[in-house]
């Protein structure tokens, strides 16, 4: 069971990286090994993403610009890319929520505008990687949460048909649990899955999460 989930919260966010992709008008490739982009990917997102263990690093570079800058999402932390001059960006787990009860809280409000989507952005740090293509995507829910007119908080649900990938959380309160229980408050009844890394952890694993699986980020420096 954990390892079935692993697979779909990596394919889920494959699929979450080549829609952002998409939206900056590159054609990603996914086949059963990994999803990848052959030119640079937007900042903050992979140039490939491994979708089961075991895949070859050589052949799957051989799908991306390799050169300096270039990024690969280890989905299943069994790639030794060092040899190619990458080195590890950050460690991770992959986590999950069974479709439970959420917690009480008020669900995050959705972001349906251009210039809404750019106060989101401001707030949540991400420049212009986030498009307004997004916002015109079925698959895709940009949320934010509100004090008194101020963007406070927000994240990204994500869905492959049966499954939210939780993703880009922030939160400028205190205590970033609440965050996490207005996303399930948002999606009441359907899995989630995501990655955190080990400092930004345990508000997910306080808030119904479970960690399925490590996974890696290299970096071509």
């Amino acid at each position: 069971m954990p390892n079935d989930v692993r697979v779909a919260a990596a394919r889920n966010n494959a699929e979450w990286c080549d829609i952002v992709c998409g939206s900056h008008g590159l054609t990603g490739r996914t086949d059963a090994d990994a999803w990848s982009v052959p030119h640079r990917s937007p900042p903050w997102y992979p140039d490939a993403v491994t979708l089961r263990p075991g895949v070859d690093a050589e052949a799957l570079l051989g799908r991306i610009d390799a050169g300096p800058g270039a990024s690969v999402k280890d989905s299943f932390a069994d790639l030794d890319l060092s040899g190619y001059g990458f080195r590890v960006l950050f460690d991770a787990q992959w986590i999950h929520r069974p479709p439970l009860a959420p917690p009480v809280d008020t669900p995050l409000a959705p972001v349906t505008t251009p210039d809404e989507l750019a106060a989101w952005a401001a707030a949540h740090g991400a420049g212009d990687v986030f498009r307004p293509a997004l916002l015109t995507d079925p698959r895709v829910r940009v949320l934010a949460r509100h004090d008194r007119g101020v963007i406070t908080g927000g994240a990204v649900l994500s869905s492959d048909g049966g499954t939210y990938g939780v993703s880009n959380l922030f939160t400028h309160t205190d205590d970033p649990r609440d965050i996490w229980r207005a996303v399930c408050a948002t999606a009441p009844g359907t899995p989630l899955v995501g990655y955190e890394t080990t400092p930004d952890l345990a508000p997910a694993l306080e808030t119904g999460f479970a960690p399925i699986g490590p996974l890696q980020v290299w970096l071509r420096d």
